[in-house]
């Protein structure tokens, strides 16, 4: 009875070898699959940043494929809510960075919703709220998800400056200050050391282990705009995929101001 379990295969039959996987039937017969890849990353950079009555938002225009340039104004800050199809009176943006058509199908989903919530409800949305509702339009898309780093700013019910950041499928946390984006891994430790204070210490506190953090109170407007700007100009001396033009969006209670300068176009 041994003898047929160790006895070798008949000619032709295939050899059970765990050595080697068995060929499919479609390498057998020559055959190849073609597949469909439906992304891009269209390079760029985003950043925000929250206050205590106030929150900015900012991303540079450039956009590209490896290494061409599509266009050098591709803007990646969009309102949210507010009225018409220029968002009249709108007191929320959204930032997107990665694939710039899921970018911008996000945005238009979002907004729509957000639209829709101020009809049906009479009130407009709140930032709490559209950030879960944003969460929910990821999470969903879970499975083909949309290929995008978001960030949400706004005002909270209590007038404090709000930031959510997400993941490509839904998940975020409110935070003090956020990159995303090509340039991330250059600005974020910038804005770690500058807004949250991370290895700044009280002079003459004590020595090595004593020293005193700095207390991490909300800086000024003035100040924020000005990191903005310094982490930008970094940025583009270093990345080929951020440039031409910096776009910022300030969000305040009187609305949101957005300013646009020039950097780097080579």
């Amino acid at each position: 009875m041994a003898s047929i379990f160790t006895g070798a295969p008949p000619n032709g039959a295939p050899g059970y070898s765990f050595r080697q996987t068995p060929m499919t039937a479609t390498e057998a017969s020559g055959e190849r699959q073609h597949g469909f890849y439906p992304y891009t990353d269209n390079g760029g950079s985003t950043l925000g940043i929250s206050g205590k009555d106030f929150s900015i938002l900012a991303g540079d225009t450039r956009s590209t494929s490896g290494y061409n340039i599509n266009t050098r104004y591709s803007p990646k800050l969009f309102k949210i809510g507010g009225e018409g199809s220029n968002n009249e009176g709108a007191r929320m943006v959204l930032a997107v960075v990665g694939f710039a058509a899921d970018g911008a199908a996000l945005k238009e989903r979002l907004d729509t919703i957000v639209k829709m919530y101020k009809y049906q409800h009479g009130k407009p949305m709140s930032v709490g709220a559209c950030a879960q509702r944003l969460s929910h339009i990821l999470y969903n898309k879970r499975f083909f998800p949309y290929y995008v780093h978001a960030i949400l700013g706004g005002l909270d019910e209590e007038g404090r400056g709000a930031l959510y950041s997400y993941d490509p499928v839904g998940s975020y946390e409110r935070e003090q200050c956020r990159a995303a984006g090509a340039a991330a891994s250059l600005i974020m430790p910038f804005l770690d050391n500058q807004v949250n204070f991370k290895n700044q210490y009280v002079p003459g506190s004590g020595v090595g282990h004593e020293l005193a953090e700095r207390p991490r109170e909300p800086l000024p407007r003035k100040d924020v705009e000005e990191l903005v700007e310094d982490a930008f100009s970094s940025a583009v001396e270093r990345h080929i995929e951020v440039g031409d033009g910096l776009q910022m969006m300030i969000i305040t209670r009187d609305g949101i101001q957005e300013v646009y300068k020039d950097l780097k176009k080579d």
